[in-house]
């Protein structure tokens, strides 16, 4: 099996605000190589996915606590509210999930979320529009919900070409308004 150990360089811009000891949920966090760099930088760090081979090859790294799951199958929400000092997602989309990665970040926890939007399709997989995040939906979930510091949406041509959404954005007070960090959109093409 091929891991890929490259981190997303979306992930490696906004790493710097998950502090040291904190609490990381890498969600479908296949190979785990977002688990690995957080766990690296002092992270406990809870790696989840539905592949029990995937998280077999993160057994006994420091820092870093697998638990398998199906995400999809119907059962509760595994993670209690307010747990994770940060969650980050790469190419990953299931909808009713969303939500619940708000009520998982502890106040001032960070979610730093990409993966696939409309328009991939022409690039290859996924194309299936529930796997496709819709123009601006990541902004559209999570604008309300948390501080949002950066959105990007639009092409890229590493490591492939691909339409992508990204978000980074900070969990809020309950009764805060909510705030655009002037990042709402960037300029097509996107790069890394």
């Amino acid at each position: 099996m091929s891991i890929d150990v490259a981190a997303s360089p979306w992930v490696l811009r906004w790493a710097h605000l998950v502090p040291a000891g904190g609490t990381v949920l890498d969600l479908a966090c296949g190979s785990g190589r977002h688990a690995r760099l957080f766990a690296a930088r002092g992270c406990a760090v809870t790696a989840c996915d539905r592949d029990v081979q995937a998280l077999a090859a993160l057994s006994g790294v420091p820092g870093i606590e697998t638990r398998c799951a199906d995400l999809e199958d119907g059962s509760p929400w595994p993670f209690a509210a307010g747990r994770f000092t940060a969650i980050v997602v790469t190419n990953y989309l299931y909808r009713p999930l969303l939500p619940q990665l708000a009520a998982a970040l502890a106040p001032d926890g960070i979610l730093i979320y990409e993966t696939f939007a409309a328009g991939n399709e022409r690039h290859g997989k996924p194309s299936n529009p529930d796997f496709l995040l819709r123009p601006g939906e990541l902004l559209d979930v999570f604008g309300s919900l948390l501080h949002v510091a950066a959105f990007e949406q639009g092409e890229v041509t590493r490591p492939k070409p691909a339409s992508i959404q990204r978000l980074c954005a900070a969990r809020r007070a309950a009764g805060e308004p909510s705030f655009d960090g002037g990042n709402r959109f960037r300029g097509l093409p996107l790069e890394a």
